[in-house]
């Protein structure tokens, strides 16, 4: 009987968030302290998570803009950098062969910046240009995955993820400042990219043991916690009800 019970449940464990002597390590030996298990076993469990939650963490971002017909308050820059920043991590990752479970969310949150900058163009007016955006990260995203690009520039890519993340919040702080509100950022977002970060730093050292990685995540949840701040200050402050030229 426990042989039955014990090939299904292998087979949904093994190898997606334990290796097989870790599974025997906790199930066959009944060693339910064992360290180094334990954390292979969190930090896989994180990851899924973190991943599973990215298909989310944006849609909330963009059925606000929808909803309001406007994307007021957020900085095109800061979205580009971004865009920037989860390319190099979701290229550097796979020309690695890093696990998808310790960046399988830059994908999904590529896509999602990718529709909420085009969202940002288009309702300022500006929607063949949002059209050649799309079609322009493509023709990027395809070239960086061939094997025409060297992988020192793949390497290059993720260095200058810090600085990118760094400048891109630090624009939306500075929008944010100067407006006196988030106009139509989305709270939800924020917080779940705040949240995300920081359980990233751990399982991007306990998976891939890249500090490049580890170094991206720690500076993210710095400036994400410096936008998820701004927002908490300005909870109740509203954007003003007269028309006006939309901040880059």
């Amino acid at each position: 009987m426990a042989t039955e019970v014990d090939g299904p449940l292998k087979r949904v464990l093994v190898p997606i968030l334990l290796p097989e002597k870790c599974y025997d390590q906790i199930f066959i030996q009944w060693d339910l302290l064992h360290v180094p298990c334990l954390k292979i076993l969190l930090s896989k469990g994180l990851g899924l998570g973190i991943v599973a939650g990215s298909l989310l963490v944006k849609l909330p971002q963009v059925f606000k803009i929808l909803g309001a017909k406007s994307a007021e308050g957020l900085s095109l820059q800061s979205v580009m950098l971004e865009l920037m920043a989860l390319t190099g991590t979701m290229v550097y990752s796979i020309t690695n062969n890093f696990p998808f479970s310790s960046w399988g969310e830059a994908l999904f949150l590529m896509l999602q910046t990718v529709t909420v900058a085009f969202l940002v163009l288009h309702y300022r007016g500006q929607t063949v240009k949002g059209v050649a955006f799309l079609a322009c990260s493509a023709l990027v995203l395809l070239v960086l995955l061939s094997p025409l690009t060297p992988q020192a520039v793949v390497t290059l890519l993720q260095a200058s993820n810090m600085p990118a993340v760094v400048v891109g919040r630090l624009l939306q702080a500075a929008t944010n400042y100067r407006n006196g509100h988030t106009g139509q950022l989305s709270a939800i977002t924020v917080f779940l990219l705040f949240g995300g970060s920081l359980a990233r730093i751990f399982t991007s050292i306990q998976e891939t043991g890249d500090p490049l990685m580890a170094g991206t995540f720690v500076v993210s949840s710095l400036c994400n916690g410096l936008i998820a701040a701004q927002l908490l200050f300005y909870w109740n402050a509203k954007a003003p009800h007269k028309k006006k030229k939309e901040q880059l």
